[in-house]
Order: structure tokens, then sequence, then C-alpha cells
């Protein structure tokens, strides 16, 4: 899978030239704006700057930031989602120094994963606000080993940046910043990502969702130290002098209709979200707040969940058609932080390409067409083809080109591969320098090993699942995605895309034959508690559909409270920590297993917001 386009007009190679490009060429066009919503039926507070404007503040910024520390030295962003992380991240980039997108200390539930980038980034600073400052103060007084030089952003004055000395562009080649990986099946690695990276990836991006040819609007919610957020939110707009429309991840779940007014109210808008983030407008936006909607100017809507189900598209356009939204709006993509974000996706106006694939050929690694009605069939949509870069489907013990419609892992070269793993030498290797072996006919250079499987049909790219992820039962392949979404159609007490299916040894939650065995942990949904469910009818309802469309027995189904399940920062669910708070004994089960549980661990009331939505 082959496509290449010629860069945007101009060709910076940074992204701080571009900013200073649009500054001197078209300073009073907006640039950012951050939108808050200071109270529940808040309209939203637009906070605004021009090119010029936020030209200034970058480098005014910047000018702060080399007092205090030497290029090539990491800056951690613990700013909330706003301006100042824009402007924070932009500035880190401008004074040579390696940005490390994070998070305020007080977003719940991610303490430990904080504590543990920043132990392996080491930044020497910390860019953040007057708002969460005494927080990140604690946080590093905490450890000798945390940062002590504290840049609030919103302190540095607009006159520091005068006189200050032009920093040296940075090299292409040279570390922009670090993106740690959601952490979804391994701890979290911080992707080194170059200049040249992220101007390529967010050129690809441009282009592939027709953005490069017409001028679009990037709307976004998406959080900022995640890579899809910082690439369509700062990078893709800032390198085609587009206008950021940016809002907090806790205001679209609040409220998603806030999202969606937003959408129509800027032309041309292009935006991003998850799964799940789609289904849970379907279910949360009432009818009155869809009378005032017009969404006919959308330009594309990215779903980068994987996999991608056609369902998911249908049930949102057939919600909001009447207010105008384009048919072909929705464009399933593909992409990973070790690509910098994007990789392959399908293009704005074309129909949603529908793959419905034969469950055991797919178990037996073979991507055979089935009948749509097929209760037996997976339905998956398509995601498209790539943007400037290459995507070949490798066998991964025999790393050889399997034949078309063979199910194998997902391999990527371009430009806007990332470099390596900050400080792991031997898995950047592992990762980021595959060969493929074969011949003179082999597809020639180093590639990166994405972890992903997938197989073409029709020319597109299809993502059917993790490779760690797979469970495997009897010589049989499960994808765990295909069980869980049995699962949450079997009971509507099933909280939708909140629970985890994973492997565990034949002597953990179950006893019988050597082997591994199949469990399964599920939030129950928020309007019941789980004192009033019938959970062994729940439990039988799931392991009856499971045992019927998958012909697998669920070892263990253990119900949990809302808030339960282990997710990434990222807000996807964490297989590999569910699992292993599974194997520690966090969820407490009953005395027979045949029967389920009689409670679950206690929920966090302070939950990531980004993996709230409504079940």
């Amino acid at each position: 899978m082959d496509s290449r386009h010629p860069p945007l007009s101009p060709a910076c190679p940074t992204l701080p030239e571009y900013v200073r490009h649009w500054a001197a060429t078209t300073p009073d066009r907006r640039a950012l704006t951050f939108v808050e919503y200071p109270a529940p039926h808040s309209r939203g507070v637009h906070r605004t700057l021009t090119w010029r404007r936020l030209d200034l503040r970058v480098r005014a910024l910047a000018a702060r930031l080399a007092e205090q520390a030497e290029p090539g030295a990491r800056i951690a962003l613990l700013c909330p989602q706003g301006i100042e992380y824009v402007t924070g991240f932009l500035a880190a980039l401008t004074a040579g120094l390696i940005a490390v997108p994070l998070y305020p200390p007080g977003l719940p539930g991610h303490a430990d994963r904080l504590a543990g980038v920043l132990a392996d980034a080491r930044p020497s600073g910390v860019v953040t606000t007057s708002r969460v400052r005494r927080e990140v103060e604690e946080l590093c007084a905490r450890s000798a080993e945390s940062p002590t030089r504290i840049v609030c952003a919103d302190e540095v004055p607009d006159d520091a940046a005068d006189g200050a000395r032009r920093p040296v562009a940075p090299d292409a080649g040279a570390i922009a910043y670090l993106q740690y990986t959601s952490g979804s099946t391994r701890a979290p690695a911080g992707v080194e990502i170059t200049h040249g990276n992220v101007v390529a990836n967010a050129r690809q991006a441009l282009s592939a969702y027709g953005a490069d040819a017409r001028p679009v609007t990037c709307v976004g919610w998406l959080p900022l130290y995640h890579d899809m957020g910082l690439v369509l939110s700062v990078a893709a707009p800032v390198v085609r002098g587009a206008l950021s429309v940016l809002m907090d991840p806790a205001a679209f779940l609040n409220e998603p209709a806030r999202w969606l007014r937003l959408l129509g109210t800027h032309p041309r808008a292009l935006s991003a979200a998850p799964n799940f983030a789609y289904d849970y407008c379907v279910g949360a936006v009432t009818d009155a707040q869809k009378a005032d909607l017009r969404l006919d100017g959308v330009a594309a809507l990215i779903n980068g969940s994987e996999p991608v189900r056609p369902g998911t598209a249908d049930r949102f356009h057939a919600a909001f058609a009447d207010q105008g939204l384009p048919t072909g709006a929705h464009c399933p993509s593909y992409g990973l932080a070790e690509a910098t974000v994007f990789v392959s996706a399908a293009r704005p106006g074309e129909p949603l390409g529908r793959f419905a694939l034969d469950r055991d050929a797919l178990a037996a690694g073979k991507a055979l067409p089935a009948r749509p009605d097929d209760p037996r069939a997976v339905l998956l949509a398509g995601c498209g083809t790539p943007a400037g870069q290459r995507v070949r489907i490798a066998d991964p013990a025999g790393r050889v080109v399997p034949a078309e419609g063979e199910v194998g892992e997902i391999w990527v070269q371009g430009p806007n591969v990332g470099r390596g793993y900050w400080g792991r030498r031997e898995e950047s290797e592992r990762v980021f320098g595959a060969e493929f072996d074969g011949g003179p006919d082999a597809p020639g250079g180093r590639w990166l090993r994405t972890g992903d499987l997938g197989a073409v049909l029709d020319g597109q790219l299809i993502v059917t699942g993790r490779l760690k992820d797979l469970v495997i039962v009897d010589g049989r392949n499960h994808y765990p995605q295909d069980l869980e979404a049995t699962a949450q159609d079997a009971h509507p007490a099933v909280r939708r895309d909140r629970l985890a299916v994973f492997a565990v040894p034949a002597a953990v939650g179950s006893v019988g034959a050597a082997g591994e065995r199949v469990v399964l942990v599920a939030e129950h949904v928020r309007t019941v508690s789980l004192a009033e469910l019938d959970v062994p009818g729940v439990v039988r309802a799931v392991r009856g559909a499971v045992s019927a469309r998958h012909g697998l027995r669920l070892a263990d189904v253990v119900l949990v409270p809302p808030g339960a399940v282990a997710r990434t920062s990222s807000g996807k669910v964490s297989r590999a920590l569910t699992r292993a708070r599974y194997l520690e004994g966090a969820y407490e089960r009953a005395a027979d297993p045949a029967a389920g549980p009689a409670a679950g661990p206690a929920p966090d009331p302070t939950v990531d917001p980004a993996s709230r939505a409504a079940g």
C-alpha cells in the first residue's frame, strides 16, 4: 500500500518556523480558540489568540525556558487543557528543548503513570499554570529526582520576548518531544518524535482528510497529552495555518452536545474521537439539543479506534442525519504513537468500507468474506489507505509478506515513524528496525512493527486487533474485542465499552486441564447497583452468548462497579492492567464461580473524566 503526495507550501522543517511564518503573513487571523464552560448550562466562553499573539506568547515563554534549561533537556508539560498547554509545547520546541506532553498531577486515576513517566523522562523543568502550581510543587517535592524548575506559562509577561536571543532553529532530525504510549498492553514508553516526524505526519493527515486543498477548522476535545489530540489540535493547524478550536475532555463528557455545537458553528470542521464518543453522543444528546444543531458543514470525523465497527458510524449518522450530517463525513482511521499518530484513513466523502469476515477463518489467520447477516460474521470498517507512507502486512514469525487477505502484523515505513523509545535501545531495535526476509522481492529498508494485526482487502487496511491481546485456546485465536462485543450485547446490565477479556493460567480462576483459561471483567451500567442486579442471570446470559457465538467457555465472569475496569491515559480499556489486578485479587468474587461475583472493588470516585462516558 503506497500513497505519496507533495508537501504543503510553505515547506517549513519545524513547527516553530510555521508559527513564525503565519505570524508574519497572516498576523491578525485567528490561530487558537479555547472554549471554557464555567457553568453546567454555559454555552461557552471563548478565549482566542491570533497568529501574531500566539507567536508573541511562544517567544516569551521560550525565552524564559531557555534561561532554565540547556538545549536538548526535557521539559514536562503538566498543564490543564488550554491555551497555556499549546504555548508551552510550542515554546519548548522553539527553545530547542524536548517537550514531554503530560497532565497535571491531579488527573484522577493516573498518579502512578505520571510518576513512572517522570522517572523515565527525567525532565529538567516543568511548564504548568498558576492554577495547579501547588499540586505540581507537591509532586516535585515528593521525589529527589523530580524537576525543581517550575515555569507558570500564564505568569510569563509578554515583554519576556523583547530582546530575547532568537534560538537557533532546531534540526529537523532532532527530537521535538517524547510521546509516551498509552500503556494498554505494557508500561508506557516514550517515543522519540523528531521535528521532521511531526511536520511530516501533520502533512500526511491534512492530505488524507482533504485539508491541504481546502481550508478547515480543527475542532477537538481529545487531551493534548494524547498523540491524536496533539497532532490534530496543535501540529496540523500550525502546519496548515488553520484555526484550532479546543475544549476540555471533561466539558465534552459532561455535555457532548457542546462538541457538536462547535462542529456546527465552524466552517469545514475536522475533528476526531474514539469509538465510544460517537455512541455516547447518540445516547446522550437530547432532541431539544439537536434542534439548533447544523452539521452540514462538517468536513470529516475521524474514528481511530481499533477495530472500527460500522455500526457505530451507522448509529451516529442516523441520529444526526436530520441535522445535515454528510453521509461521507465518518472516516475510520488507524494510527499509533510510534508513527507520531496517523497511518491510514478512509477519505471524506467516500462510502464507508464495510467488511463481513468469517469468524472461524479469522481465528485461523485468514480474512475470508461472509454474509453480513450471518450471526457468526465479524463486521469491521476499512481504515482506507495511507498517505505519504508505506504499509505492509507481515507474518510476524517468518517476516515475510503473506498472500493478500491473510492476517498478519501491520508494518509501517515513512518519514513520520519515530526514532525509537527513549532510553530503550534493545526494544527500539526490535520494534523500529524490523526487516523483511524473503529475497530480492521483499520490501526493503527498516520497518516499524506496530504490534497490531490486520489485512488488506479491496485495497483497504483492515485492523483486526492487537497481537499481544490475542486469546489462544485449544489452538484457536480469539480476538478479545470480538468476545467483548458479544458479551456487552448479551445483557443490558453490561456497560458498553467498559469490559476486558484476557487469558490467565489454568490454575487461576478455574480448575481443570492445563492451558489458558479466559476471563471477562465487566462493569455494570450506572443506572443500577450491583446489589439490585440478578448477577447469576447476567453471568449466564454472557456465558451463553459467548459460547454460542464463539464456541468458547468463559472460565470466570466478574461483574464490577462503574470505574473499576482499568483504563489507559487515552481512555482505552487496559486489558493488561485489568488482568494484573485480577491476578492480584483486586476483584472480589463469589465463592461459587458459576454464580458470579458477590461484589467488586469500590469504584474510584475520581476516575479520569476521559473514561467516564455513561453506560
